[in-house]
């Protein structure tokens, strides 16, 4: 049975890609929806731009579609994505929102699709533990969350990472996945990579309470 994952670059989508390969799930396409708001309730927004690099180091090919980003009407942009793919599934990165998972289900449902999402219901720090066993390579690329500062953008995913994390969470309740949207994430290397990456040029974004690191351009690391 072939799959679509539906991917943003960020550890989640990856974290569940490589977790539906692993269980040997054959993922022949790339979902990536690009909303035209910074706000959308389904869709990661950070640093799209490069889900194209992203795809060819898993060699899996790619299909984007551009969506208003729009509560509910953004539904409508999944739904013709997926009608363009002739796949069995659909592989989603979805860990605690109900909102995300009802929906992507009831799309699959009315197209006879199976959904699977490797993450739905594991704690946060099994999340960011296997990342770190299994040698995934992330930055933070968006923060919004009391705690997170600028010296947050750009910062690499590691063990010292997640200690903070963790004292964090302990002071002001933070998810330590990020799961409440308090920081966003870029994959730049994975089990399921043909090469990695490493930030080339990038640029922050900070107004004071919440930020952006813009990755510009990536360099292929082998």
């Amino acid at each position: 049975m072939a799959y679509a994952a539906l991917y943003s670059g960020g550890k989640d989508s990856t974290l569940a890609l490589w977790m539906a390969q692993e269980r040997g799930i054959e993922v022949d396409r790339l979902i990536t929806i690009l909303p035209d708001r910074n706000d959308s309730y389904m869709f990661h927004k950070p640093n799209l731009g490069l889900v194209t690099m992203l795809a060819e180091a898993m060699d899996i090919p790619l299909v984007q579609k551009i969506s208003s980003g729009i509560k509910e009407e953004e539904l409508a942009d999944l739904e013709d994505a997926l009608n363009s793919v002739d796949v069995e599934g659909v592989i989603t990165g979805a860990v605690a929102s109900k909102y995300q998972r009802d929906r992507i289900e009831d799309i699959a449902a009315d197209k006879d699709l199976k959904v699977i999402s490797p993450l739905w219901g594991m704690e946060p720090v099994d999340i960011m533990e296997m990342l770190l066993e299994e040698g995934f390579e992330c930055i933070i690329v968006g923060v919004a969350a009391l705690g997170l500062d600028e010296g947050w953008l750009g910062r690499k995913v590691d063990r010292q990472c997640l200690g903070e994390l963790t004292e964090l969470n302990r002071r002001y309740g933070i998810n330590l996945a990020g799961e409440g949207g308090e920081y966003e994430s870029l994959v730049l290397n994975a089990p399921n990579f043909k090469w990695g990456f490493e930030v080339e040029d990038a640029s922050v974004n900070w107004d004071g309470h919440r930020g952006t690191y813009d990755v510009n351009s990536l360099r292929k690391r082998y």
